[in-house]
């Protein structure tokens, strides 16, 4: 009997009993599908519902959509639907005001709010997403948040406690459902409740984690909530089904019962899903795998393994017992070993050991020092091949290893310097390592491994941090280095080529070029005996480092058949010569070389070398006084504002369209180690001094001249910094310095420009690092005196008729003879329009110098000039070369005509460049001057 009639009379019973028999079933229906059509749906009666199920049943089936469109990660369903779900509240508002806003309501809120914000966290999985669901995120985040600003104590409620909002929204279902079923009588009987529509939701299960979830689980879940599904459907009819069991019997209830009764395990897994709110790590949970399989199978002798490294390969035993050891059977032993290298799980630590183990068992059984000499060259090799990575660089341990086995192959080496030959040529077929009457031959090549251990050397200190202590200490491995390069120097010079000796000549000089060797500057101060130990001693009474230098550069020069190898030997030559300040012998090499040419078309590394080089000819230049000289040296490097890059002291920040990430490995390579820089802030220093020397008196000179040209941008740039700051305090840095001293050059007061350029804290920066810091700072001084002498004279000699030199040497400190040698220079050189008056000792001024109206009236003169050339070198072109208007005749006339016109213009010209000239040259002045 149905449920809906439980409170009719017997006779109505009897009735739809008699009509359920009546009624025939539709062919291919299932079982199941019976049961759902029932006969009170067949009828279809009219239900009778209240407004508050009615909306509240609108209100679930849109969460209930939401809720999928979540899982499935739709963002514009979801922004779709919640719209939707906002303005279907907004209908239910008089009942919501009546009851209160449904728990449902809250929950889903929350839940959609706690999701989208862990969307929007998820970079990677906002990258995936296609433009529109992107776009649905960000409008919906907004507009959930700003929704949920008016519910803020409901869901902070909620959240506190998911467990209690769930268990108060299931007791008032009933309720509800009663009071419903009271108001509306009999019908109401016939509606179904909202509670009925709802999802339930034991646990706070509603988190927004649940929804980001890998396939597995979306599918895993979305099973066990269509089955959630199913029985929230069938139960309602469990009343139902009761009733009919009672009439059918006790068998058929069984199989029923079976048939739609849920597992027992099924809410263990539920339960299980919402006590872990994060799943397991993918590697966790293959280690969980891992482990269960282990327990299941130990019994089958499974062994575990641990991933990631390769296995080592088991070790090959060295020799069986009862072994007869002989060279065959170590040099096969070695073939072995060797036949390993390189192969993807060979262990290169290992195969190291093993090798030291076979030479420890060939020296043993005394097989001759050829053999040995043969695993010495092979456990280097084994050393270099450690790091298979070109940029990486030996650990600390590895490289200690690598210097003893060279020291103790040289050793081996020089011990039986006439018994033994190596070579690259020598085949394998012809070696000769068993001991014999014959000397031994080995094919290997000791300069390669020694010039392997130098680039090593090199990579160990680029990838050191040159602050660190650690720096030190490997530094201190350089004299190290540079002695096994004089032991290999000293055994090729009487067993090697000329093209060996040549390249590791070049080795001994890449390691000595760039130290300064203050015991020969001591020596020729006479400062020798200050040296008290006797090591110090022997040290000084040494070969100087520029008579090494000589010596092994000359015999480069002579021998060496390799461009790059001479060209490299000439400029380390030329910097060394720059470094102990010997100017004219560096300068004439860099002349004579020609290197300048085609420096250009040399690899990087020596386009390096030459920059380097450079630089300390202009820094040298500088230290003699030679003010212009140092100028033009430093001019390229320091103009281009990539110093430190052309130097290789480090990588500017470019774009990665200029430079990608193997280019600036490629590039990090070619650094030079930090102890061999050159410090950038002396060399900027040396050359905006050159540059302010240089650029002061000819600004002066040229003060109203149109056509004058910059001689160093570079400090233009400073100067017009200087003066674009608004407020003007004391110069701090290096660069503000500069351009305060030269503001007051150009006031010709060389004593603020001096305190300037020379000051404690210039010192410590820059002047404290030369060599000879005190003949540096005289002559600096020096030039800044007579620099301001010529800036005034050319700066104030149109207010002085004449002036006494006696009072200009007062002036600037200078000797009287000084003074007058500059004056005479600025007279010869048509610099300064004045005479020298011998017996009273002044300087009479020329008072020839144009106004400025005149000076541009001359700029006029000169344009319109070049305006009436161009005019007449295109009316020639628009004629033609050959006929045209003039016959040839006339055009002979007309150009020899033209020509004398331009002669007079000549004429014109030379007679303004006269007057011109009584500015520049001195023509008119001289003219003057003789009429006077």
């Amino acid at each position: 009997m149905s449920r809906f009639f439980a409170t009719g009379s017997d006779s109505e019973s009897e009735e739809s009993s008699s009509a359920d028999e009546i009624t025939p079933k539709a062919p291919g229906t299932t079982f199941k599908q019976s049961l759902l059509l029932s006969d009170d749906e067949e009828d279809t009666k009219r239900v009778v519902r209240s407004a508050k199920d009615k909306r509240f049943e609108e209100l679930t089936n849109l969460i209930k959509t939401i809720r999928n469109a979540m899982k499935i990660r739709d963002m514009a369903k979801c922004l779709e639907e919640f719209e939707q779900l906002c303005r279907a509240f907004l209908k239910s508002k008089n009942i919501v005001d009546k009851e209160g806003v449904p728990s449902f309501y809250i929950r889903l809120l929350a839940d959609l709010e706690d999701y989208l914000n862990q969307l929007w966290e998820d970079k990677e999985g906002k990258k995936k997403m296609n433009k529109n669901n992107a776009k649905a995120l960000s409008t919906l985040r907004q507009k959930i948040r700003k929704y949920n600003r008016d519910y803020e104590s409901e869901i902070t409620a909620y959240k506190e406690n998911p467990q209690e909002s769930a268990d108060e929204e299931e007791e008032k279902g009933p309720e509800d459902s009663g009071s419903s079923s009271d108001s509306d009588g009999e019908g109401g009987e016939d509606g179904v409740s909202a509670k009925s529509f709802l999802k339930k939701k034991p646990e706070a299960s509603s988190e927004a984690s649940k929804f980001l979830k890998s396939a597995k689980g979306s599918g895993d879940e979305s099973s066990s909530s269509d089955d959630d599904e199913d029985d929230e459907d069938w139960g309602s009819d469990t009343v139902d089904s009761g009733s009919e069991s009672s009439d059918d019997g006790e068998g058929k209830s069984a199989s029923l019962a079976m048939v739609f009764l849920k597992k027992t395990q099924a809410p263990e897994k539920s339960s299980e899903k919402i006590s872990k709110k994060k799943k397991p790590k993918k590697k966790e949970r293959l280690e969980e795998e891992a482990e269960e399989e282990g327990g299941e199978e130990v019994e089958g002798g499974w062994e575990k393994v641990k991933g990631g490294v390769p296995l080592v390969k088991e070790k090959p035993k060295m020799f069986a017992k009862g072994t007869e050891i002989n060279t065959a059977v170590v040099v096969k032993k070695l073939n072995e070993i060797l036949q390993a290298r390189g192969k993807k799980g060979t262990d290169r630590a290992a195969q190291i050991e093993l090798l030291h183990a076979l030479s420890a068992i060939a020296a043993e059984n005394n097989l001759g020092q050829g053999i040995l000499v043969k695993i010495r060259f092979n456990i280097i090799a084994s050393l270099y091949d450690y790091n298979p990575n070109l940029a990486a660089f030996m650990k600390a341990d590895m490289w200690k290893k690598c210097l003893d086995c060279i020291d103790e192959l040289l050793d081996i080496l020089f011990d039986n310097n006439n018994n033994i030959f190596i070579g690259e040529n020598i085949a394998e077929d012809s070696e000769n390592l068993a001991v014999s009457d014959q000397p031994f031959r080995v094919r290997g090549c000791i300069l390669t491994l020694v010039e392997r251990m130098d680039e090593e050397f090199t990579k160990i200190m680029q990838n050191t941090d040159p602050h660190s202590q650690e720096y030190v200490d490997n530094l201190k491995d350089e004299g190290r280095v540079c002695g096994i390069i004089d032991r290999l120097l000293n055994y090729l010079e009487n067993k090697g080529s000329t093209e060996e000796i040549c390249r590791v000549y070049l080795r001994r000089i890449m390691h000595t070029y760039y130290k300064f060797d203050y015991k020969a500057h001591r020596r020729s101060l006479g400062l020798q005996g200050e040296s008290k130990s006797e090591q110090d001693q022997e040290e000084s009474e040494g070969e100087d480092s520029a008579v090494i230098m000589d010596r092994l550069c000359k015999f480069i020069y002579a021998k060496d058949r390799t461009d790059r190898i001479r060209t490299c030997a000439i400029l380390c030559h030329i910097y060394h010569h720059a470094l102990h300040s010997r100017w004219y012998q560096a300068r004439d090499l860099m002349l004579m070389s020609h290197l300048q040419d085609n420096i250009q078309h040399a690899d990087p590394p020596v386009q390096i070398l030459y920059n380097r080089t450079m630089v300390q000819l202009g820094i040298c230049a500088f230290r003699q006084g030679m003010i212009k000289d140092a100028h033009n040296a430093l001019l390229d490097i320091q103009s281009s504002g990539r110093a430190k890059e052309l130097l290789g002291q480090g990588l500017l920040m470019r774009n990665m369209q200029e430079r990608n990430a193997e280019q600036e490995k490629i590039e990090k390579r070619r650094q030079v180690p930090f102890h061999m820089h050159i410090n950038l802030e002396l060399l900027e220093c040396v050359y905006l001094v050159s540059a302010m020397l240089l650029e002061i008196p000819y600004m002066a000179a040229h003060e109203f001249d149109a056509r004058r040209r910059m001689i160093s941008k570079q400090f233009h740039h400073q100067l017009r910094v200087g003066e674009r700051q608004p407020l003007l305090g004391p110069p701090e840095s290096m660069r503000e310095h500069v351009v305060a001293a030269s503001k007051a050059m150009k006031m010709g007061d060389w004593r603020t420009c001096h305190s300037f350029i020379i000051n404690e804290k210039m010192n410590s920066k820059v002047w404290d690092l030369f060599p000879e810091t005190q003949r540096v700072r005289e002559m600096l001084v020096r030039k800044i005196q007579e620099e301001s002498l010529r800036t005034y004279l050319f700066t104030y000699s149109s207010v002085y008729d004449s002036i006494s030199m006696e009072t200009l040497s007062e002036m600037f400190e200078l000797e009287i003879p000084t003074v007058h040698s500059i004056i005479s220079k600025m007279i010869i050189n048509e610099e300064l329009m004045a005479s020298l008056d011998q017996p009273t000792q002044t300087v009479v001024m020329h008072r020839t110098e144009p106004t400025s109206l005149q000076n541009m009236a001359l700029q006029l003169a000169e344009k319109l000039g070049s305006l009436v050339e161009n005019n007449e070198r295109v009316f020639d072109l628009k004629q033609g070369v050959y006929g045209g208007y003039f016959n040839r005749d006339q055009k002979g006339g007309y150009q020899q005509k033209q020509s004398y016109q331009r002669d007079q213009k000549g004429g014109y010209q030379q007679k303004q460049g006269g007057y011109q000239g009584g500015y520049q040259r001195g023509g008119y002045r001289n003219q003057n001057q003789s009429n006077y």
